[in-house]
């Protein structure tokens, strides 16, 4: 089968403004404004259930152009609506090293509602990894081998409670990815407690030295049913401007150093792809750090 762009690597590439192969997908799916539909080679269910046909729409904040070593948020957690179980919602930390190509490296974690993955609309705790551009290799969680856990208190793919109310109570989890500077490996850790586990460095390719990106945000698959875009929700299903209580968040965003140092996310960029649908704002407080709000309710009067 002839190699082909996936959705995702179309997003990555918007991101960091690479030149490639694939640059006239990239042209024609900013400029239709639309899901773009691919045929994909995938096979493993969690490809599957990552892309289906669709084109995955993002509202981000990242940062580029240096050496990263891990990275560090608040986000809190809510039960977004999901219209279709083709369809997902999430939430997460994106650490990313390679070309969007064929060789990208992703170490990412998060919360997600996926209906088809876990069965239920809950928000759950996962992990995923991929070192080819979510090609062949990599799985959410421990559906593969890959990521392995060393602490059986914390159970990957389990629900999260309780969660955020709107002009309700906030709750979020903090996530730390960081690599160990003596063996290499990608340790993930939830809150202030134990260890979750780790990604071998042997995973990797390019993140066996170092992340060239970090990427914080939302994501959410867009089936377009019946012709319009989704009603699903990203974050708590509200737009940025409505603030604290009623948006999604991220907060305290800091970044791992050469030195192992977590350190202030500079030069924090925001992209919304589909700002009508789901969209970002950011700002700076000292009880937050950098931050930002995101996310929307997908199909409306601005997004039909």
């Amino acid at each position: 089968m002839a190699s082909r762009c996936s959705p995702r690597q179309i997003i990555v590439a918007l991101l960091l403004l690479l030149a490639s192969s694939c640059s006239a997908v990239l042209a024609s799916a900013k400029h239709r404004g639309n899901s773009t539909r691919t045929k994909l080679p995938f096979h493993a269910k969690d490809e599957l259930l990552r892309y289906k046909t669709v084109m995955a729409q993002h509202a981000v904040g990242y940062v580029t152009g240096d050496q990263f070593y891990g990275a560090k948020a608040s986000l809190n957690v809510w039960s977004a609506r999901v219209a279709s179980p083709a369809e997902f919602s999430l939430s997460q930390i994106w650490v990313i090293s390679g070309s969007f190509g064929n060789d990208l490296n992703t170490i990412e974690a998060g919360w997600q509602v996926s209906p088809e993955l876990y069965g239920d609309s809950s928000p759950r705790f996962f992990t995923y990894w991929t070192t080819d551009a979510y090609q062949a290799t990599g799985c959410y969680n421990l559906h593969c081998s890959g990521f392995v856990q060393t602490n059986n208190r914390i159970a990957i793919g389990a629900a999260i409670s309780p969660t955020s109310v709107y002009n309700g109570r906030q709750f979020d989890i903090s996530l730390l990815i960081w690599k160990d500077p003596r063996r290499g490996h990608w340790w993930l850790q939830l809150g202030s407690g134990p260890l979750v586990g780790y990604w071998p460095s042997s995973l990797f390719t390019h993140l066996g030295g170092h992340a060239n990106m970090v990427q914080f945000g939302g994501e959410v698959v867009n089936s377009r049913p019946s012709g319009s875009h989704t009603p699903t929700q990203m974050g708590s299903g509200h737009f940025p401007r409505e603030g604290f209580n009623r948006a999604a968040y991220f907060r305290n965003l800091q970044v791992v150093d050469w030195d192992n140092n977590l350190i202030p996310a500079a030069a924090l960029r925001l992209v919304a792809d589909h700002p009508s649908c789901y969209d970002i704002q950011g700002g700076y407080n000292r009880a937050w750090g950098d931050y930002f709000y995101y996310g929307g309710p997908g199909r409306n009067v601005r997004c039909p």
